[in-house]
């Protein structure tokens, strides 16, 4: 049997006993037993922790491709859950892929012990397009250890085979759940959850759903999806926003372009295209945004989400869910400057038009490199270029999303991330994807950008504490953290991650107040 692919299904029944140690193991680890639903898996335990990878949650999607997921067949035998599942079809992923990917991945301190630990359910980043629930960066163990709590990761449909909107393209209902397929996965993902959270020590009343970027993005759609509601407790964005969905029209503007591609005129047709075709037309241009790949996300189609994320207001559904909402003080030196060297080398004359292809505003970027220059005169050129894309396309959609929820009186704790990676001599600043080991806990693992040393590890305990605290109460303030004040307005309280962290009042008001001065739009939405 593959043991990417753990079957899975719907059988209730009573807990299985862990069996003796010297009865059951797995190489050199000792395994364990759990009773889903579904059927029985076989676990690891190691270092004190229960680890379950590869636990399908759904049914295999290649068969109902576009449509939406299914609960999957029962099994009576013993799955292995060892090695984690495959990930959805993308370009450029070297780990297997499948459209056979519903599967997720548990980390436990105790099994049906009757614990009622928090459980802490990870959504990948990777925007829409690219990912897996399976880096060494999400690995659980750290987290559960420290915290006593659960931690699950999740696999998806990603792109065309999760965000495909063909619902004005093909008559009758078959495919008009097409452009949210991908968050469809994630609803019964934290079905699953609701269900056997009690067999892994966890609290289906009590789950907290955290994710950085797309992850984070993902987190706001589904706050405003009714399929969603009571599925989850809490809620924490790292870099990750989603204040308007893509509308129809556009949606529908994308699926036409990827026929015409295909040279297909039949939409039903893209139902049994072979994967590898169909992953191998992705990076046609986007016909709305005019440059990149085809943009994927999700889709305001009037049924799985019948309103955008955040507008014209937070939804009304998840109003008292409490939020985390954060970003990194210097977001694009990573998601711009690690595939554009020639940015750590830019002039002053050449600023201006490379800020007008990166901000995602129609402002005047002569405006604001000369109010940059104003605020921060020892600026180079470079530091210029960062600060201005981080703010008016990485921040912004946060702030949004906070003042959002302050206006309701909903509870969000915003946070900026100001520590610097140390990595190639403190180049990346505090860049995107850095919090990311920080709340795992995981500075040690080789693709980190933090290192190991003991300011990183200052950093960890600092935001794993608040994540676990906010997890486990709908409070971020901890043992190390204290002072934590929701975002409120007009003072727009932010905690400002550093050694040491402190609560500050609008921390960059002033660029704030620059790009809000125009509209702000969603790319690709």
């Amino acid at each position: 049997m593959n043991r990417r692919r753990v079957l899975s299904g719907a059988i209730a029944g009573a807990s299985v006993s862990l069996l003796p140690a010297s009865l059951l193991h797995a190489g050199n680890a000792p395994s364990a037993i759990a009773k889903t639903r579904a059927g029985t898996v076989r676990g690891l335990f190691e270092d004190r922790v229960y680890s379950f990878k590869g636990v399908r949650y759904g049914a295999d999607t290649s068969n109902r491709r576009f449509m939406p997921p299914l609960a999957p067949t029962s099994w009576s035998h013993v799955a292995e859950a060892f090695q984690y599942g495959a990930s959805a079809p993308q370009t450029g992923e070297k780990e297997a892929t499948s459209e056979d990917c519903l599967f997720l991945n548990v980390w436990t301190p105790g099994l049906r012990d009757g614990g009622k630990r928090p459980v802490m359910f990870y959504i990948h980043g990777g925007a829409y397009s690219h990912g897996s629930g399976s880096s060494p960066l999400y690995d659980g163990r750290r987290l559960c250890r420290r915290g006593d709590v659960v931690v699950v990761t999740v696999n998806h449909r990603l792109n065309a085979f999760g965000y495909l909107y063909l619902g004005r393209l093909v008559a009758g209902d078959a495919l008009a759940d097409s452009g949210n397929a991908g968050m469809l996965d994630l609803i019964l993902a934290l079905q699953w959850v609701r269900d056997n959270a009690a067999e892994f020590g966890g609290d289906p009343d009590c789950v907290m759903l955290f994710g950085q970027s797309g992850g984070g993005a993902k987190i706001a759609t589904l706050m405003a999806m009714p399929g969603a509601r009571g599925l989850f407790h809490r809620a924490a964005t790292m870099s990750g926003q989603q204040v308007t969905a893509s509308g129809p029209l556009h949606a529908t503007d994308r699926a036409r372009a990827l026929l015409a591609h295909l040279k297909l005129s039949d939409p039903n047709a893209l139902r049994t295209v072979p994967r590898d075709q169909l992953v191998g037309a992705l990076d046609i241009v986007d016909p709305i945004i005019g440059s990149g790949s085809l943009y994927f996300g999700p889709v305001l189609d009037d049924r799985g989400l019948p309103r955008h994320p955040f507008f014209p207001d937070a939804p009304q559904q998840s109003a008292n869910i409490p939020m985390i909402i954060g970003n990194t003080h210097d977001e694009t030196r990573l998601l711009i400057g690690a595939g554009d060297p020639t940015t750590f080398s830019l002039s002053w004359d050449e600023l201006p038009s490379r800020l007008a292809t990166q901000m995602r505003a129609d402002i005047s970027p002569e405006r604001v490199v000369s109010e940059y220059r104003r605020l921060y005169p020892r600026y180079s050129p470079t530091e210029v270029f960062f600060a201005a894309t981080t703010a008016g396309r990485s921040w912004r959609a946060a702030i949004i999303e906070a003042e959002l929820r302050a206006q309701q009186g909903s509870p969000a704790y915003a946070y900026q991330l100001d520590w610097k990676a140390p990595k190639d001599g403190g180049k990346w600043g505090a860049p995107h994807t850095l919090d990311i080991p920080l709340v795992f806990d995981n500075i040690a693992v080789p693709d980190a950008l933090t290192g190991s040393g003991p300011d990183a590890q200052r950093m960890a305990d600092q935001m794993s504490e608040a994540f676990i605290s906010f997890a486990r109460t709908g409070n971020p303030n901890s043992r190390l953290l204290s002072g934590w004040e929701p975002y409120q307005l007009p003072r727009r309280q932010t905690m400002v991650f550093n050694n040491p962290s402190r609560l500050e009042d609008d921390p960059r008001g002033a660029e704030r107040r620059l790009f809000s001065s125009v509209p702000f739009v969603q790319q690709g939405t």
